[in-house]
């Protein structure tokens, strides 16, 4: 999260703001308070936002560690605000602002603590939007409650809104759950705070208090966006969400007031390095991708005739046959689809997620290997 006071500040050489009719300030940084910034941006222009706006902390004083050491918390000038309703109307500024900007189509993501998250998700609806998810970040390395006066603080909110409850919205579902590994991904997701290399530092002190993981940011724009979406961060900081959307093949927006953080999110956007084009292709929404027969898999030898399957639990075994049938062990013949039903007395199958082929002695679903062709064939 980034800074965003209402203090006046001279512009800086990397301020890049459109003239009216320009296009998009598309993969740049804009210096400036996040609310005048996108209020030069064109209505209906972009395709995701995800903000990880000031917490509002409201910490007291120093914080101390049982022995004596320094907690480097967040005690910037961009995280203090001079009273509840002050953040309130802040919020509802940029909010308002970023519901004008958002495609009709578009999707709005935003991160917070038990400090914000819910005067967030108030603002929120009551500008229209309308709540899809919220995703619970859990973290696998929190930060203990050196006091001892409170349960840790162990996960972070994160709210996912379309643009009203009637909106078309993009949901890589297919996606989501190839990266699950074919589990349905569920709202709790568990990554470490960010720590090790990924941590940027500068001369030993962390460059931003509140960096957040790239994995945390990967999963979001993977399940979100296409290739060439436009995605604006508006609380930039040191650019995770830059980076990440670069190599994804995204194009973004940030918007960031201080200086010292623009410095870090340009060097290491540059060195952020795109993803080949064919890992780009995520698995497709069974109504989006094309048709394919089983028979094809086995005519371009994805399955080879005589190959065995079975379902999970290995009750049933067949036999992939030339013309891409199955035979029963009990003799019996279908296709994936019409066997797969009779075996179990259902009046209806999914072959291609019933039956499983054997993968390096783990079972896997045969729609894996549909996928792997689709990418493989698919311009």
């Amino acid at each position: 999260m980034g800074a965003v006071g209402t203090i006046a500040r001279p512009r800086a050489q990397k301020v890049l703001r459109p003239q009216v009719g320009a296009v998009l300030p598309l993969d740049q940084i804009l210096q400036d308070d996040c609310i005048e910034a996108m209020r030069s941006l064109p209505a209906k222009s972009v395709d995701m936002i995800f903000a990880d706006p000031p917490y509002n902390l409201q910490l007291g004083g120093d914080l101390n560690r049982p022995d004596g050491s320094h907690v480097d918390a967040v005690t910037d000038d961009w995280d203090k605000f001079d009273s509840l309703s002050a953040y309130d109307a802040f919020t509802r500024a940029w909010l308002a602002e970023a519901r004008r900007i958002l495609k009709d189509d578009g999707t709005i993501w935003v991160i917070g603590s038990y400090h914000n998250i819910f005067k967030v998700g108030s603002a929120i609806q009551d500008l229209g939007f309308w709540i899809l998810n919220d995703i619970i970040w859990r973290k696998a390395n929190p930060m203990p409650n050196f006091k001892g006066t409170r349960f840790t603080n162990a996960h972070e909110t994160l709210i996912w809104a379309s643009t009203g409850e009637k909106a078309k919205y993009t949901f890589n579902y297919r996606s989501m759950k190839t990266l699950n590994d074919e589990l349905q991904m569920r709202s709790d997701w568990e990554f470490p705070i960010c720590g090790g290399q990924e941590r940027l530092k500068r001369d030993g002190v962390k460059v931003h208090p509140t960096q957040k993981p790239e994995a945390l940011i990967y999963r979001v724009l993977l399940a979100c966006t296409k290739p060439g979406d436009v995605v604006l961060d508006p609380f930039f900081g040191t650019g995770t969400t830059g980076a990440v959307a670069k190599r994804l093949g995204r194009r973004w927006i940030g918007i960031e007031r201080e200086g010292f953080y623009i410095d870090a999110a340009q060097e290491r956007i540059a060195a952020a390095l795109p993803l080949d084009e064919s890992a780009l292709a995520t698995m497709q929404s069974p109504k989006a991708q094309p048709k394919v027969a089983f028979g094809t898999l086995v005519e371009t030898g994805y399955l080879m005739p005589g190959a065995i399957l079975h379902d999970t639990k290995r009750r049933w075994r067949v036999t992939v046959r030339a013309d891409g049938s199955l035979l029963s062990d009990c003799g019996q013949t279908g296709s994936i689809h019409k066997l797969g039903a009779a075996l179990q007395g259902a009046p209806a199958c999914n072959g291609w997620t019933f039956w499983h082929h054997d993968d390096a002695g783990a079972l896997k679903p045969i729609d894996t290997l549909r996928q792997t062709y689709l990418l493989a064939t698919q311009p």
